[in-house]
């Protein structure tokens, strides 16, 4: 007999029931150290004050009044992240999946509205994730999430991730786009060489192609930028940001240069939930936190701490692990056991971690975590990894 919640997840038997920084407590009141951050949302961890005083706030005002009307918390927002980044406007959504179907549309809109309305091919690589609707689920292309849901929405071109050259030979003038997370983080952890990144940029402005980034879970300061592509020194003409930009509130957003998102008039596109007072508060505070050049310096300053303990952590178990990698504070293990049989282990020490593809166990702790939940992290993995060793 079918659950009552339908059952498409393979879920953990552990409930929480309240949070506090980097520990979330189970409904027996075990206390558990997040490193998975709800996948890359929680960048301030459970129950920030700030947060939790912005969404009081706006509660006790208004919370939902659709878009038909204008909402100044909605403008605050977009303010923001204009003056952070390269963009010129921002679409509000309410998760990743829906920033990529924007993306997908504004890059067809774009080459209907220059007469080229047969300009869709957008390239993908292998290993990629952008969500599990039609449209993003086609752009990833692996066999795991397409299988049953065909006939895919045509125009995705998957290439090897990190061939540059399978990318020199695809890409022409009859290219629409590029579209790449700057780093894979279901794919397990691989980030673009920055060099490699430069290279796509180039290659886009040369045959007029537009570049997306897919920034869901790289972005909002995970890796000790705002954003991941500024390690690069370049800037995409459509971006999508998703996961930390509420700290935990659903929020999402497309961020995109005037010339990208020009032919996107009233009517083109829309969402009843999208860019909602209450999101739109915690939203800002958020942007408030994390933007900001101490944060993020810390951000990259506890990223080395972790990075050195896990490598000698790497070191003590060769049987288990291969190597760190990752960038900032999203982190990976490359393993040579099954990653899940790492995060059931480590619920027998309390401690939360996440799987992913090319057999990586995923850290992606709270931005804010402090030093000494670091080194407990790392002596609860390393205690994790003690019945793993061969």
């Amino acid at each position: 007999m079918i659950s009552h919640v339908l059952p498409t997840y393979n879920r953990a038997s552990l409930a929480f029931e309240r949070g506090e920084g980097a520990w979330a407590i189970a409904t027996d009141g075990t206390r558990y150290l997040d490193l998975g951050a709800g996948i890359a949302v929680n960048v301030l961890g459970h129950a920030h004050p700030d947060l939790v005083a912005a969404l009081t706030r706006q509660a006790g005002k208004i919370w939902h009044v659709s878009n038909l009307y204008q909402i100044p918390e909605q403008e605050k927002l977009a303010d923001m992240l204009v003056d952070k980044t390269f963009a010129d406007t921002v679409f509000f959504t309410n998760s990743g999946t829906e920033a990529a179907e924007l993306a997908i549309k504004m890059v067809r809109k774009f080459w209907d509205a220059a007469a080229q309305p047969d300009r869709i091919e957008i390239l993908t690589f292998e290993g990629a994730f952008h969500g599990r609707s039609t449209g993003a689920i086609a752009a990833a292309g692996s066999e795991k999430l397409v299988a049953g849901f065909g006939p895919l929405m045509p125009g995705f071109r998957q290439l090897p991730w990190g061939d540059m050259e399978a990318l020199k030979a695809a890409i022409s003038d009859k290219t629409a786009a590029v579209l790449i997370e700057p780093v894979q983080g279901e794919g397990g952890i691989r980030p673009i060489a920055d060099e490699d990144l430069r290279e796509i940029r180039a290659l886009c402005d040369k045959t007029g192609a537009l570049l997306v980034l897919d920034e869901v879970q790289s972005g909002m300061g995970r890796t000790g930028r705002l954003f991941a592509h500024e390690y690069a020194g370049i800037v995409p003409d459509i971006m999508m940001v998703a996961k930390g930009i509420g700290g935990g509130f659903p929020l999402g957003a497309v961020l995109a240069s005037e010339k990208a998102a020009g032919p996107m008039s009233a009517g083109t596109h829309g969402s009843t939930y999208g860019g909602n007072p209450l999101a739109c508060a915690v939203g800002a505070t958020v942007m408030d936190i994390v933007a900001d050049d101490a944060f993020l310096a810390e951000v990259g300053r506890k990223a080395a701490l972790m990075r050195q303990k896990l490598e000698g952590l790497v070191a003590s178990h060769p049987d288990v692990f291969e190597s760190v990698r990752g960038q900032g504070l999203m982190l990976g293990l490359k393993c040579k056991v099954s990653p899940v049989k790492l995060v059931e282990a480590g619920y027998a020490q309390h401690i939360l971690t996440v799987p992913a593809a090319d057999n990586t166990l995923r850290l992606l702790p709270p931005l804010n975590i402090d030093d000494d939940e670091i080194a407990e992290a790392v002596a609860r993995l390393d205690r994790a990894a003690d019945g793993l060793d061969a």
